[in-house]
């Protein structure tokens, strides 16, 4: 059992099981950043999104969403750096987007890896997927 802000949060093997999973996801991603620039984060996100379903109703679900959003954005900026190093004066604004956005993706990885670790969900999301799927 774990201490939440107060509230008490109950880990059953299906919910310690798919902390885990999102964990191991962010540790593909960041190996990925690291050997590849991001190339092979393609595999975690499809997990993530075959995953994400099973994850309803608990934190661990914003933290799918928070993994597929990250690839997303980061992958349009990669894809917008390519669009500038066409041009040879876009080269050194292709550098600095694809810098950024390396940054930017590994600052998103730490903090949800923080977030995990502190059992709480992390991004924008009113109800990061509790009740996700249940009409009201």
């Amino acid at each position: 059992m774990a201490e939440e802000t107060g509230q008490s949060l109950v880990f059953d093997a299906k919910l310690e099981s798919l902390k885990n999973l999102a964990w191991w996801f962010y540790i593909f991603h960041a190996v990925s950043m690291l050997f590849t620039f991001g190339a092979l984060s393609f595999i975690p996100v499809i997990l993530s999104y075959i995953k994400r379903g099973d994850a309803a109703g608990t934190f661990v679900y914003s933290h799918h969403n928070w993994q597929i959003s990250s690839f997303w954005i980061y992958l349009a900026c990669v894809v917008g750096g390519w669009i500038l190093f066409i041009t040879l004066i876009g080269i050194p604004f292709a550098i600095i987007i694809w810098i950024g956005a390396w940054l930017w993706k590994a600052y998103r990885l730490i903090t949800g890896i923080m977030a995990l670790n502190e059992n709480r969900p992390i991004g924008n999301s009113a109800n990061n997927g509790i009740n996700a799927g249940v009409n009201p």
